[in-house]
Formats: C-alpha cells, structure tokens, sequence
C-alpha cells in the first residue's frame, strides 16, 4: 500500500458552478462544436463503417456495391462489374438509371454532388424511385466519399456523360459533361485514405464469395469480379464502360487477371444447393417460396436438410446479409418448430405421449436460407448486422408456415425423412442431457472438482487469468515450471483429441481430454452455456511447431468453433507463437519465430557458413543431423571460428521452463494470434470439407495446396 501523502490524502469535493465542466473550464454554447459536412465521418469513422480494419476496409466496397444492386432490386439494372484497380483503387459499374445530375432544388448544387458529399440523401427516403433497398440511412455514397483520398464518379445518362471528382469528401470542381453517349448507368472509383486504414490491402477472395452470394439472391443479376491490381499499365477508367469489354491484353488487361462472374436464374434454390454440395442431403426436393405479403414486398426462404448435427442458417434482409439475425429469423424459427410438431402428430409419426420437438431439434442440420425485403426496414445500426423491423416476424412466420406445410403433405418421403432426422436429434439430445448431467454436476464450474491435470492459476479474476491448452505431459510441465502462477494456469492434452465434427455431446463428453476442457473452461456446453462463467478471458492454444502440433490445434479449434462460438466471437481464443529458432551470437540471444526473421537478422552470408560446417558435419558422422553449432566445434574444425550457434525448436518440451516463458508466455514478449472468423459460412465450409465425412473434397484440398505446406523431413 503506499503511504499517505498530502498528495493523496482524501480531499473534500469542491462545488462547481453550473457553467463549469468537470476540468474547471466554462462550459457554455462556444464549447459545442458543429461538424459540418462529411467532418463527422471522418472524426468517428466507426460509427459508419464499424471499423477502420479490414472490415471497414471491405465495408466501402460494399456500401457502394449496394446501391448498384438496389437498382437490379427495382429492375433498373441487369449487370454490375467489381474492379480492384492498381493503388489501392475499387471501381463499380452498373448499367441502372445513372445518378440524377440536375440541380436540386434544395442545395442548389447538381444530385450527384448531393449524394455524394451529404450525409442522409438520396432516393430511398420516400417516394416510388425504390420499392425496397438495403440502403436507408443515406449514407453509403457520401461515407465511402468521405473515408477516400480520391473518388470520381461518371454518370451515363439522357445522351450524356458526366463527371465529377471528389477529395476527402469534397468537390475538386462542379459536375462536368464530358461528351455523349446512348448508355446508362453508374461507375464509381475510389480510393480508400490511407490517413484513415492504417493497412489498405483488399481481400479479392473475400469480394468474390460476397458478390456470388448477392448474384444468388437476385435473379438474373450478372455479377462479374476482376482483380486487376497487377496491371501492367495504367486503366483509364473514363473511356469505357465495363473493363471486361477492354480487348484481350488492352492495357494489361488480359485474360490472365484473376476475375470470375456470376448469374443464377435458380435465386436461393442454387444457394441452398451451393452450401449442401459437400454433404449427404436427408430429403431429395428442396423446399423454396417466395411470396409477397401485407406490408412485406417479399419472403423467400430455401432449405434442405442434411446428415450432420450443425445448423446453418443465412439470414438476408432487402439483400444484405444480417450476420445477428432478427426478426425474420424468429419468425422463421417459431414456424418451423410449431409446422414440423403439428405434421409429425397428425401423421402418427410421432406418438400422443411423446415430447415435443424444441427448437434445438428442428434446426439439427439444417441449410435454410431466409430473405425478407420490406419498403420500410429497420436495422440495429449502421452496419446492419440484425433486423429490428417488427412485422418481419408474423410475415415470415405466416407465409412460411403455410408453405412448408403444404410442402411437406406433398412430398411424404421427403417429410417422413425430415421427421425421422429430428427425431433421432431429439433422441440425441436427451441422451446428450443425460451425459452432460453427469459431468457438470452442480459444484463442477466452481472449482470443486476441476480436472486433476490442470494446473489453476490463483487469482480468481476472470479478466487477468488466463489458459494455456498444451500439447503433452512434457511440455505442460515445462509450462507449469515457467508461468506466472498468479494468472496462468496449464492444462496439459495427451495426443489427439476426438474430432467432434460428427460426434454428438455424449460422446464428445465421454472423451476424458475434452471433458477436461470443458470443465476447466467453466461455461458449461449446449444450451447451459453460459458465458459469465468463463474462468478465463484468454484461452491459448499453445502445440508445437510440425504437422502433429498443427492438427491438434485444428482438432481444438473445431471443438471450439462448433460448441464455444462465443468464446471465438467475444475474442477470448489465442494461438500461442513459440519461436522456431535460438540464436546465440556471442553473449547474445536471439529468437526468430520464422525461417525469414532469421535470414535476415544474421545475413546470408552467415547463413551459407553455418549451413556448410553443419552439412559437412552430417556428412562425416553417421547421417544423423547436427544443428547446434556449438556441439559442431568439436567434429568440425571450421566451425571453430564460428561464434553463433543456431537451436531449432521442433517442440515446447525442447525449451526449458525460463525459454518457454520469456518467448511464449511473458505477456510482456510473447507473441499471440487471436482467432477471429472473417465470413461464418465460409468457416462452415472449410470445417465441414477438413473435419467432415467427405473425403474426396478434402483429398481434392489436400492435392491442391501440397505445395505451400512447411515440412520438417
């Protein structure tokens, strides 16, 4: 405790007038600052985008695409081209109706320099210019515009083309026509202010699956992507329309630039079958409906089951996909419930004194995409990660329920296989129940009978302690020598764990290993989760450094993605970073976490001497490799003159307790990964085709990315 000071000692509050603020300063109407313009977006950046990371990034691209495709939404526009440019540039194209041009009565200044440079424009407040849009705040356009060191904007429209540039959100001069034409539509190119991403680097696969997942929810829309950042030389974007139309090799142009289209006549029929396509389908025919009701311009909804115990459900509003759900979603849910209960009892699949299914059964491998598009739509802020709009609900609801109904009495072999499926879920989950009863008795959670293997820390402060999951006994008890008792604990795993891909919780729960994790973890699992009783806000994942120590990590991330999203999604899952390389050079000690660090810490020429004595020193003895230099000096004369010696890390047992500390678990030093997952369905699939039954999907993988695997042989 420190002494009492006159500087700390406790002084009475002093009364302040009503015109002083909390740092004695006046507080009046000259304290209020006015931002005027685009100033807000670029002082809070996050409050328009989320973020100014890769997600915000990528959100500008699609804040731009979204008012093309709410133009293809009103059957104005039929193609839309996606251009990543060189520096850093994205340009958009759509053959819609061309952003108005003429002067608005209101700003006195043209539309397009309206909607451009004001927050809350554009045509989506009222009127008949757009019967649905995802874009209702107004803000996109001039959001993107602000967030960008350089944008242009050419209008086609009337015989005409128009042009204007903007910077950091303002005009560089006033709409200009730069010639005639007899096309319409939009192209707009920006580029992202490096003042405001601190790293500007687009993800082309990313932009792809977003922009074949949006040509799936638009009939008839052509969606074409290109990635022509290797250009070898510069893109005049003004003088054509679609760069695909650009001659073969035009300009760099040529077929060798990555690009894909997209164009799906099926609509969520094609999508459904898209994510089913690695696994085994339960039902034959795929349900679909799409129907207009009172107050909702459309519901449409796709579904299929399959043979796996994960449930995938994609959730679209006015076509943005809403990542949180919403109302449509319990609208769906409650009627899926209710409609397949309701069959199954009529049918006399089910008997009178049997339970109902809940939810959870219902929704046991299930692919079900549900798409809503309302005139006036509600979301909970600006990135609209969940629908808010109430009468979603009952539209979803009503329209499904009677669809699936009819579905189900008109294809009997599909509806019996649907049944039986939920069935055997239901099953599975009271013996699941029964499982987990007996593991996480009540006390379990709370320290009394915590796995023997694991090493607790002391404090009992979730937000300071922390869980290193390591990979054998050697290592964890190299671990439990060099940690920080107070807030790290260990948890040693012997070998492999159960894949639980396929594995239901009673069986997962029947495994020592993960029971051991469970427990140690502390929120209990399956519909008991409860993230308040997280024991520990980092979870570290800490394997070795060779092909053993990569599945075993990719075995605990499937356990965690699939039963502890939470814990992914609240960020508290690390990947530990040992180092590869201990470098003594002299008294010196370095440690290199990659084969390239090391290289360019030491030199090549360094490098090609060390390598030499060691080969020679392989090539005299038995064959068996030497990599310490040190050991080397006795064998090798040449290597006398050496002073650095090298150690190659292969495990954590090889690192004694004070190593394993200053390089892995030092908060001060160490370096950690953070699991995040970047696109849910895209997780889906990876984890379904590496973990899954499909073997010749990830024999296919497998043979396809050999190349860029780091063997040590």
């Amino acid at each position: 405790m420190p002494k009492k000071t006159a500087q700390n000692k406790a002084k009475k509050p002093v009364r302040k007038t009503e015109t002083e603020n909390g740092s004695g300063h006046h507080y009046d109407a000259s304290s209020i600052t006015v931002l005027e313009g685009l100033e807000p977006v670029r002082k809070r950046p996050g409050m328009y985008i989320g973020t100014t990371g890769p997600d915000g990034l990528h959100h500008l691209i699609t804040e731009i695409f979204d008012n093309s495709r709410d133009e293809a939404m009103g059957g104005f526009c039929n193609d839309i081209e996606v251009v990543l440019l060189p520096g850093n540039r994205v340009r958009v194209a759509d053959n819609g109706r061309g952003i108005p041009v003429d002067t608005h009565k209101q700003t006195k200044v043209s539309a397009l320099e309206t909607i451009m440079t004001t927050l809350h424009s554009g045509g989506k407040f009222g009127g008949e210019s757009y019967k649905v849009s995802g874009g209702l705040h107004g803000v996109g356009a001039s959001v993107v515009n602000a967030l960008s060191i350089y944008c242009e904007v050419v209008v086609h429209r009337d015989g005409g083309v128009y042009v204007q540039e903007y910077k950091q959100g303002k005009r560089k001069a006033a709409v200009k026509k730069i010639g005639k034409s007899d096309l319409h539509g939009t192209i707009v190119t920006f580029e992202p202010d490096p003042a405001v991403f601190p790293e500007i680097q687009f993800d082309f696969g990313r932009i792809v699956h977003h922009m074949r997942e949006q040509a799936y929810l638009v009939k008839g829309l052509r969606i074409t992507t290109i990635d022509a950042r290797e250009a070898k030389y510069p893109i005049d974007t003004a003088d054509i329309f679609y760069l695909r139309d650009l001659p073969a090799g035009r300009q760099g142009l040529g077929l060798d630039l990555p690009s894909q289209s997209f164009y799906f006549e099926g609509g969520l029929l094609s999508l459904v079958k898209f994510y089913n396509q690695l696994l085994k389908p339960v039902h034959k025919n795929i349900f679909y409906v799409d129907k207009k009701t009172a107050g909702v311009e459309s519901v449409e909804i796709a579904l299929q089951y399959v043979d796996d115990i994960s449930a995938r459900i994609l959730p679209f509003a006015n076509n943005i996909y809403t990542a949180e759900g919403g109302t449509h979603i319990t609208g769906f849910k409650t009627a899926l419930t209710r409609t397949l209960n309701t069959y199954a009892r009529k049918g006399g699949l089910v008997k009178e004194s049997e339970d109902n299914f809940t939810g959870e059964d219902a929704l046991e491998g299930l692919t079900a995409v549900v798409s809503v598009k309302l005139r006036e739509i509600q979301f909970d802020g600006q990135t609209k990660a969940k629908l808010g709009s109430v009468e979603a609900q009952s539209a979803v609801a009503a329209v499904f329920g009677e669809a699936f109904t009819a579905f189900l009495e008109e294809n009997p072999d599909d509806a019996r296989a649907i049944i039986y499926k939920v069935i055997l879920a239901l099953k599975a989950r009271k013996a699941a129940k029964a499982a987990k009863d007996s593991v996480l008795r009540k006390g379990a959670l709370e320290g009394m009978t915590l796995p023997g293997k694991l090493a607790d820390c002391q404090s009992k402060d979730a937000s300071e302690s922390e869980l290193f999951i390591v990979e054998g006994d050697s290592a964890g008890g190299t671990a439990k020598t060099g940690r920080d008792r107070r807030t790290q604990a260990i948890l040693p795993l012997r070998g492999k764990i159960l894949n639980i891909e396929r594995a239901r919780l009673d069986k997962m729960l029947a495994s020592e290993q993960i029971k051991n994790l469970v427990v140690a973890i502390g929120t209990a699992i399956g519909d008991t989760f409860d993230l308040t009783k997280l024991r520990y806000h980092k979870i570290i994942i800490a394997t070795d450094a060779d092909v053993d120590g990569a599945h075993i990590r990719t075995l605990i991330l499937t356990l965690l993605y699939r039963h502890f999203r939470q814990l992914i999604e609240g960020g508290f899952i690390y990947i530990a970073q040992p180092p590869l390389y201990k470098v003594k050079r002299g008294k010196e000690i370095l440690y290199f976490y990659t084969e390239e660090e090391k290289v360019k810490a030491l030199g090549k020429k360094a490098e090609a001497e060390i390598e030499e004595v060691e080969s020679g020193i392989t090539n005299q003895e038995s064959g068996d490799e030497i990599q310490n230099a040190e050991d080397a000096k006795t064998l090798n004369p040449r290597a006398s003159s050496l002073r650095i010696s090298i150690q190659r890390y292969k495990g954590l047992g090889e690192m004694n307790a004070e190593e394993l500390w200053e390089t892995t678990m030092d908060p001060a030093r160490r370096i950690l990964k953070q699991v995040k997952i970047g696109d849910a369905q895209e997780a889906d699939k990876v984890f379904d085709m590496l973990m899954g039954t499909d073997v010749p999907s990830r024999k296919s993988f497998i043979q396809s990315n050999a190349k860029l695997a780091k063997l040590d042989i």
